[in-house]
């Protein structure tokens, strides 16, 4: 590109507006003092700040050791009940149907996505709160119950994962022993909810089996007794003709004795064979590892935010050095100054 001449036919030198690396280094070498003094002292005050955080109480720190206990449960999603509801829709033409409904014709995602909506569902939140008295604890004013949730959702985290099916409960807090006892209970209280939705029939089936074969037991005790009591009369009667009632009474009681020994007898034998069943099967929900008190922070990292801190106020001192540089500069343009005071 040719310079353009001007009337007296000079061509004027042209202008080089670009900054060269040496004119920055020049800037910040003449600001170096601003820039190591902010720098310097910002990474002292962090530094001092997260000493005297980590020196202080936890409930008086402003930046307190935080830990954070896990449970793990082993959540089946390939359960025989989810296997046979999935045959069930494939074999009658209705899983595509099904699919466009927005109805999974597998458990794949059913029990893992119930829990995690377990642990968000506002009764769940609520049995916690309660139980710990969190309302009291993170001293809520305003609005408890939607406060106290909002706070809960924040420090009580669940993750579920789809490979494994194995899904956590986590919870943060400054004291690793409550931490502890609030993911625990946690844990106690969705086993409960899943063993009250009823999705492992052979566990809910297990339970039937135990209470009937515990009643089977209990009436047959009964009986004995009232045979027991029968024979012992029979010697202190005072009329003959009360022993054929006595003995009709007894021989009826001991057929009853027998009925509930066949019940109690088939019961038994269900149930041995349930337990084979559910020693060869995985229930839908199974706690693999409650949670332990921890003996190790999980945060804050104040090593980071020390470091953190340090190259933030650097970078914003090599930005203020530039920024006083400039100013100066159009301080010394009086055309950039006349612009300024808004004189043509």
């Amino acid at each position: 590109m040719q310079n353009k001449k001007d009337p007296e036919g000079i061509t004027p030198e042209p202008q080089d507006d670009e900054v060269s690396l040496l004119d920055l280094l020049a800037v910040m070498w003449k600001r170096k003092r601003l820039i190591i003094s902010i720098t310097v002292i910002a990474m002292v005050f962090i530094v001092i700040f997260s000493i005297i955080s980590l020196v202080l109480p936890p409930e008086k720190s402003f930046l307190p050791n935080e830990y954070t206990p896990q449970a793990h449960m082993l959540i089946n999603d390939n359960s025989s009940q989810g296997s046979s509801l999935s045959s069930l829709i494939n074999s009658s033409g209705l899983g595509g149907l099904a699919s466009l409904a927005g109805i999974s014709a597998s458990a794949e995602s059913s029990n893992s996505a119930l829990a995690g909506f377990i642990t968000s569902s506002n009764t769940f939140l609520d049995a916690v709160i309660n139980e710990f008295d969190l309302i009291d604890r993170y001293k809520i004013k305003k609005n408890p119950k939607a406060e106290s949730r909002k706070a809960l959702k924040k420090v009580l985290v669940s993750s579920s994962d789809d490979e494994t099916g194995v899904f956590t409960i986590s919870f943060t807090d400054i004291d690793p022993v409550f931490a502890a006892e609030v993911v625990n209970f946690s844990v106690d209280y969705m086993e409960k909810i899943f063993e009250n939705i009823g999705l492992d029939k052979n566990l809910l089936e297990k339970k039937n089996l135990e209470d009937n074969i515990e009643s089977s037991y209990n009436e047959i005790l009964r009986l004995q007794k009232e045979i027991h009591k029968l024979e012992q009369s029979v010697s202190s009667v005072t009329s003959v003709r009360d022993i054929p009632s006595i003995t009709l009474d007894t021989e009826m009681l001991r057929l009853e004795v027998k009925a509930q020994e066949t019940v109690y007898t088939q019961l038994k034998a269900q149930y041995e064979i349930l337990k084979v069943t559910l020693a060869s099967e995985r229930p839908v929900f199974q706690i693999l590892e409650r949670a332990e008190v921890p003996d190790q922070k999980s945060g804050p990292s104040r090593g980071m935010l020390c470091i953190i801190v340090t190259f933030a106020a650097g970078f914003f001192s090599v930005f203020l050095a530039f920024l006083l540089n400039a100013i100066d500069n159009i301080k010394k343009d009086p055309q950039a100054m006349a612009k300024l005071k808004g004189e043509k």
